[in-house]
């Protein structure tokens, strides 16, 4: 019985081959997150997945163009999920930028692993052009999402106009970016919280006090 339902599964996932190609990438992204591109393997991933390798290779032509996938589906998801999402229909994009932030991941396990996409840029952008280019185009769709929500807020006035949003975000990306990768050293999510505590003070300074205080004032008068 074990047996003829394996080779039964088998056959279904061959009659649907998207969703192998699928089952792949996530199990190339996990192999990755805990190991690095370089130490990745291949025979953990089709392990994992009951894949041959020549499916595999039916899908992708090396290891790096798996890796190319790994970037451009599941890291490229993340962060379209976790920041372009909500902040390209957000009313106050300070607001929605705290919570982000706030809702960072203090898991053990996503502490010590540290930020996907930090993590191969830090490896992989040295050695291959093609993984660099990549990974250069995820922090640039993410410094881009941040700075169109400011220059939002700034039009609608909840946004100081003093700040220049481009380097606002870029600001922003690599200190949230440092303080994962102090706790991701230091194993301890102390480290992060304080980061936490610390970006989001600053958000807040980034408000359009005049206009907070007007609103405010508004509601005083309704209230009377």
């Amino acid at each position: 019985m074990l047996a003829r339902a394996t080779r039964g599964g088998r056959k279904r996932h061959e009659r649907d081959p998207q969703r192998t190609r699928e089952r792949l990438v996530r199990s190339a992204f996990q192999e990755v997150y805990r190991s690095g591109f370089q130490s990745a393997s291949v025979d953990n991933i089709l392990a994992s997945t009951a894949v041959t390798k020549g499916a595999l290779y039916h899908h992708f032509d090396s290891k790096e163009s798996l890796g190319h996938a790994v970037i451009d589906e599941v890291i490229a998801g993340m962060g379209r999920d976790k920041w372009q999402v909500p902040l390209a229909t957000c009313a106050d994009p300070i607001e929605t930028l705290i919570g982000i932030v706030e809702g960072s991941s203090l898991r053990p396990a996503d502490i010590r692993g540290g930020c996907p996409l930090n993590n191969l840029a830090q490896e992989m952008s040295p050695l291959d052009e093609q993984f660099r280019k990549r990974l250069a185009r995820e922090f640039r769709v993410w410094r881009e999402a941040i700075a169109a929500a400011l220059s939002r807020g700034q039009s609608e006035g909840t946004v100081r106009r003093d700040l220049d949003a481009g380097e606002t975000a870029g600001f922003l990306v690599a200190v949230y970016e440092g303080y994962v990768s102090l706790a991701k050293t230091a194993q301890d999510a102390k480290v992060l919280k304080e980061g936490i505590r610390n970006i989001t003070n600053w958000l807040d300074s980034l408000r359009n006090v005049k206009k907070v205080s007007s609103r405010a004032r508004k509601g005083r008068n309704v209230q009377r």
